[in-house]
């Protein structure tokens, strides 16, 4: 997955179940959808897809809503060092602050469900990041890596969240907080 295909403002994805179109739009509400099919039909089939790459997503719907896992595949395109086929410090933070506000939607979701599915929509429209922190603890070698996040606060005007991105082995090579206006 390339970087600008990551940008929450900018990406679309499209999400399946079985061949009928379940969702379209950005990250957060699309997951979101695909969660809520999930528990209402726990034996169903969902695909998630970007709609600019093409690139199937991986997620992990277990959880509460304020929490997102994803994953991503090394890829040439994300190489930041050539000799030691290390991920770019870029993408970590392009991933950490896309998955950290998917964290920030789902949780600001579940917060209004008494609203209507449009006015849900229209809340994620307001989202913005206003500050992020990475820290890479260790290089980021391997074949693909996980990113956690969890939304730790959803208030009126700002949501908050801290990330992870692990290597294959669980090893955590980064961690990032950031802070997103909702409203």
């Amino acid at each position: 997955m390339s970087p600008p295909c990551l940008d929450p403002s900018t990406a679309e994805f499209i999400a399946f179940e079985g061949s009928h179109r379940l969702a379209q739009g950005a990250l957060a509400p699309v997951v979101l959808q695909v969660k809520a099919a999930s528990q209402a039909r726990p034996l169903a089939r969902f695909m998630v897809f970007n709609a600019h790459s093409s690139e199937v997503l991986d997620f992990d719907l277990r959880g509460t809503p304020e929490e997102v896992l994803a994953r991503i595949d090394m890829k040439p395109e994300l190489v930041g060092h050539y000799g030691y086929n290390r991920i770019h410090g870029g993408v970590i933070s392009a991933v950490l602050d896309a998955i950290g506000s998917a964290a920030v939607m789902a949780a600001l979701a579940a917060k209004h469900m008494n609203e209507s599915p449009a006015q849900r929509l229209q809340r994620f429209t307001k989202l913005g990041t206003i500050d992020l922190r990475v820290d890479y603890l260790r290089p980021g070698i391997g074949e693909h890596f996980t990113i956690h996040a969890h939304a730790t606060r959803v208030g009126s005007r700002v949501g908050s969240s801290r990330m992870e991105f692990r290597g294959p082995d669980g090893t955590l090579m980064s961690t990032g907080a950031a802070a997103y206006i909702v409203s």
